[in-house]
């Protein structure tokens, strides 16, 4: 009798361990680096309903910022923007992603990072990888990032 009270206890410590660690789907959505409100708005570089070419002060032929067109995802829209040197991309940045609700909001503040930072270096947006979890949000991204690139002319 005591070792089946022993197993019992055991068990129901386990199983309340294991539904209590945290895991990257039931952690609270932060308001960490890159996380701010302002990113889910397109930036004061005018990304409305003109999503052309943005030259920045100084920039030659070869360079620029670029705001690829806003591609819808089911949750809200994607925009990304590019800033081009020399004919390479050395900045890229989604200037409009989805935080209606608190799924997206949960999904997008750990995908967008990751994809803004492997775009940087990219001429082809079919380069770019998928982030597990986030297939929405990466089709989105990396249509947005195309049309900004074919702005660019890479």
């Amino acid at each position: 009798m005591r070792r089946i009270i022993l197993a019992l206890g055991c068990t129901a410590a386990g199983l309340v361990l294991l539904f209590s660690w945290p895991t990257s789907w039931n952690r609270p959505v932060g308001t960490g680096a890159g996380t701010d409100a302002s990113r889910g708005v397109p930036s004061s570089g005018g990304a409305g309903a003109d999503a052309g070419t943005q030259p920045d002060a100084g920039a030659d032929a070869a360079g620029g910022t670029f705001v690829g067109r806003a591609v819808p995802n089911g949750h809200g829209d994607v925009q990304v923007q590019i800033t081009v040197a020399d004919g390479a991309v050395t900045a890229a940045q989604a200037t409009e992603y989805p935080t209606d609700d608190a799924r997206a909001r949960q999904i997008n503040t750990r995908a967008i990072p990751i994809l803004d930072e492997e775009a940087v270096g990219v001429t082809d947006a079919q380069a770019l990888d998928m982030v597990s979890g986030a297939t929405l949000t990466s089709d989105a991204y990396r249509e947005s990032l195309q049309d900004a690139l074919d702005q660019a002319g890479l």
